[in-house]
């Protein structure tokens, strides 16, 4: 069993905003967003930035919509100053993949992955479970979702859990 990294408070689970349809003979991988995504993306950063949402660490996959994603996440929170990685293995990636990118990040307190459904909402169910899904999202996670975990330490246990605390949508 993977287990997230313990230097990690707060995940922000970020689903690329709203593609265009692939033109003729485009790869799917070089999608760009939609008008509409467009506006999504400023729409969530603009709220994550009013609730002070702020990741130490940003990940996102390499591909167009996730990179045209991040740049409205560094624009609205004002995030030059935020290490901004891109992984190519998030770009289909499966579960596996983003929970051993999770587990690998060990060197800030919060995290910002930016990927793909429907392994973004895979990784939110690993991590809290199905009934806190469909609490939050019971129609599926929309583009341009921002889930918000915070790490909960049971005081009966001591095992780490994760728990949604908000989610932002356009």
């Amino acid at each position: 069993m993977i287990v997230v990294s313990s230097s990690l408070s707060r995940i922000y689970l970020l689903r690329h905003a709203e593609s265009g349809w692939p033109e003729n003979g485009q790869k799917d991988f070089d999608r760009s967003l939609s008008d509409a995504g467009y506006a999504q993306a400023e729409v969530v950063m603009d709220q994550a930035a009013d609730r002070n949402y702020r990741p130490d660490l940003v990940l996102c996959s390499t591909a167009v919509r996730c990179r045209q994603t991040a740049e409205a996440v560094r624009r609205t929170l004002c995030a030059e100053d935020i290490p901004l990685r891109y992984i190519d293995q998030l770009y289909n990636g499966a579960l596996k993949v983003y929970l051993e990118i999770l587990s690998a990040t060990d060197t800030a307190s919060s995290v910002m992955l930016i990927g793909h459904n429907p392994t973004i909402s895979e990784t939110l169910e690993t991590l809290v479970g199905a009934d806190q899904v469909a609490a939050v999202i019971a129609q599926g996670y929309p583009p341009c979702g921002l889930a918000v975990l915070e790490r909960n330490i049971d005081a009966s246990t001591t095992k780490p859990d994760w728990r949604v605390i908000d989610f932002l949508q356009a």
